[in-house]
């Protein structure tokens, strides 16, 4: 009863025109707390997703600045847009449009701590790898559309995982440390581009750098010990080399010597054999001068001889014996005393005619001439 009459005492709110005010302000109030119970609902989902700061500030500011070497992408209610940006200021929706920077420039990813097993059982572990990598621009959408903005924990550091774990499955301790460790790099980069290129083709593997792994400390141990044997059998090697260097050196050095003292040898006898020559060239001009030079006075001697007898021949007459008679006993004058002188002298006379008629001569032709052989000069 006592409630029922409580309730009969309630006032009623006043109806007519007073009424539209309170209701306006309760809409708009409404509206105000929606928005504030919205805004409560999108920090929240950005805080359960694990966004670090920056990127809830980036979906909550309205300017936003795009850095140099990288582009602007873009969400709408977790849609990826097809907007692309390049560096620079540029604006959004707040709340609605989310944005992330996609660096298209060089990078480099470094993946540590990569354990894996040897062929032969031993763990082995690699301390870091270096991954230099760059994302072309015209693939970013497809990338980031197939793979999200971490699209490097896909093709990077699981795939080094991967193909190290792949690597170290088919080889031996001793290929994997020291053999063929320099190809690992190689073989790295040639893999995850083969991947890449096939299944996301905007990622470039520009490098790969693989430092050297930790292995258990007592066969790190052996390997020291080996390699200073090998060592110690290189520099054995490496003497020997230089012991047979300078023995052929030496050996260079006295066949040259020996090759110039036959040459200057050599040299010497040429030149003794042209002086040698020369002179007999020289003894052979001189011999034919001699030669065309007594042979001319032979021939001249010939000649005057042969002209001579010629004269001597015409002069053989009696007038020129007569003549020469008189010139010979005028020249030896002679006394003679007696009674006959004159007869004496007659009959000389005579004698002389009988012996001038008497006479013939006769010219025989000169025989060869051979010429001495001149004495030779020392």
């Amino acid at each position: 009863m006592e409630s029922n009459q409580l309730r009969a005492e309630t006032p009623r709110p006043p109806q007519g025109g007073g009424g539209g005010g309170g209701s306006g302000f309760s809409a708009i109030l409404t509206v105000f707390l929606s928005f504030i119970a919205i805004f409560v609902m999108v920090l929240s989902n950005y805080m359960m997703m694990n966004q670090s700061p920056s990127t809830i500030r980036n979906g909550l500011s309205i300017l936003h600045q795009v850095p140099e070497g990288h582009v602007g992408v873009y969400w709408r209610g977790g849609a990826l847009q097809k907007t692309i940006t390049d560096p620079g200021f540029h604006l959004k929706l707040p709340f609605i449009t989310h944005y992330e920077p996609v660096q298209v420039t060089l990078q480099t990813d470094q993946v540590r701590d990569i354990p894996c097993g040897t062929k032969g059982g031993v763990m082995i572990n690699f301390e870091k790898i270096e991954v230099v990598h760059r994302l072309h621009k015209d693939h970013v959408h497809d990338t980031l559309l197939n793979y999200g903005v971490q699209y490097d924990n896909t093709w990077i550091y699981d795939k080094i995982h991967h193909e190290i774990n792949q690597f170290c499955s088919s080889h031996s301790l001793q290929q994997v440390y020291i053999d063929v460790f320099d190809q690992i790099d190689e073989k790295m980069k040639d893999s995850l581009q083969g991947d890449c290129t096939l299944y996301a083709p905007g990622i470039e593997i520009m490098s790969v750098r693989v430092t050297k792994p930790t292995i258990p400390e007592s066969i790190r141990r052996n390997f020291e010990q080996m390699e200073e044997e090998r060592t110690k059998v290189l520099i054995a090697i490496e003497k020997q080399r230089v012991v047979e260097k300078e023995a052929e050196t030496s050996k260079k050095l006295a066949i040259s010597e020996a090759e110039k003292i036959a040459n200057v040898s050599k040299i010497l006898m040429e030149q003794k054999l042209m002086e040698k020559d020369s002179a007999r060239k020289q003894q052979e001009i001189e011999n034919q001068i001699y030669m065309a030079r007594e042979k001319s006075l032979a021939d001249a001697y010939f000649y005057r001889v042969l002209k001579e007898a010629e004269v001597n021949k015409l002069k053989l007459t009696p007038q020129f014996l007569e003549l020469k008679f008189i010139e010979a006993i005028a020249d030896n004058t002679k006394n003679f005393l007696g009674e006959k002188i004159g007869g004496n002298q007659q009959r000389k006379r005579e004698q002389t005619k009988l012996k001038s008629s008497i006479v013939t001569p006769r010219i025989h032709p000169l025989g060869t001439f051979y010429l001495a052989k001149p004495k030779r000069q020392m």
